[in-house]
C-alpha cells in the first residue's frame, strides 16, 4: 500500500515538474501610448470633449446672467418673486451639475469606444507573440504590484515590433 502511494506521489510530482509554465510581462499602457492611432484617438476625444464643453459653457453663462440679474433686482422684489427665482436658480445649478456628471460619463464612454480597436489590436499581437514564444501566461506590468520582474521575459518590444510601431527617440 505504501509503495502505491509513493508511486502515485512520485508520478504527481514529476507531472508538475514537466508542466512548467513560462510567464511573461508586457507594458500595455506604454504600447498603447506609442501607437500612432492613439494620437488620432486623442484628437477625436478632444474634439468630442470640446463639443460637450461648448454646450456646458452656454448653460453656465445662462446661469451666471440670471444670477447677476437676480442680484441686481433682489432689493426691488417681493418675497414670493424672490423665492420663485431662487428655486429657478437652484434648479439651473442642479441641471448644470447633472450635465457635468453626464458629460464626464459620456466622455469616458466615447474614449472607451475609440480605444477599443487599439486594445483589440494589442491583444491580438500579444496573443500571437505569446503563442509563438511558448508563453503560458502574460501579465501587464501597469497597475500590478510585482516584487520582481526579469526583463528577459518582457515581451513589450516584441509586441511593438509585431505592430510595426516606431518608437520615438527620447528628447534631450
Amino acid at each position: 500500500m505504501k509503495s502505491k502511494i509513493t508511486l502515485l506521489f512520485i508520478a504527481f510530482i514529476s507531472t508538475i515538474a514537466v508542466a512548467q509554465t513560462k510567464v511573461g510581462t508586457v507594458d500595455s499602457d506604454y504600447i498603447i501610448n506609442v501607437m500612432p492611432e492613439a494620437q488620432i484617438v486623442l484628437k477625436m476625444s478632444q474634439t468630442y470633449g470640446a463639443k460637450l464643453d461648448s454646450s456646458f459653457t452656454i448653460k453656465v453663462e445662462d446661469f451666471k446672467l440670471k444670477l447677476e440679474d437676480y442680484k441686481k433686482k433682489e432689493k426691488e422684489m417681493g418675497a414670493l418673486e424672490k423665492k420663485t427665482i431662487q428655486k429657478e436658480l437652484a434648479a439651473l445649478e442642479q441641471d448644470i451639475k447633472k450635465y457635468q456628471q453626464n458629460g464626464n460619463t459620456l466622455m469616458s464612454l466615447k474614449r472607451d469606444e475609440l480605444m477599443r480597436p487599439l486594445y483589440k489590436k494589442l491583444n491580438e499581437a500579444i496573443s500571437e507573440i505569446s503563442k509563438a514564444n511558448g508563453y503560458t501566461q502574460v501579465f501587464t506590468t501597469t497597475g500590478n504590484q510585482f516584487a520582481y520582474i526579469d526583463s528577459k521575459f518582457d515581451i513589450t518590444e516584441l509586441v511593438i515590433q509585431k505592430l510595426g510601431i516606431v518608437i520615438p527617440e527620447p528628447k534631450k
